[in-house]
């Protein structure tokens, strides 16, 4: 196995509910995660109590594959 390149230190804290802010390496503003529309639903969040909706860690995560 080789030798260990890069080591990422991140920061998240928890918020309200699903709402996490994320301090990345890179970044110059934190990240928002939370919920929205059917992951929401699935995880039932009622939508009406969001005050706002952001991207979830999955469409991050999906994303990042994809590109």
């Amino acid at each position: 196995m080789g030798d260990v390149v890069y080591v990422s230190k991140s920061r998240v804290e928890r918020r309200q509910g699903p709402l996490r802010i994320a301090h990345l390496p890179g970044e110059s503003r934190p990240v928002i995660y939370s919920v929205h529309g059917s992951i929401a639903e699935h995880y039932k969040v009622d939508p009406a109590k969001l005050k706002e909706s952001h991207s979830s860690t999955i469409d991050y995560v999906i994303s990042a594959t994809a590109g």
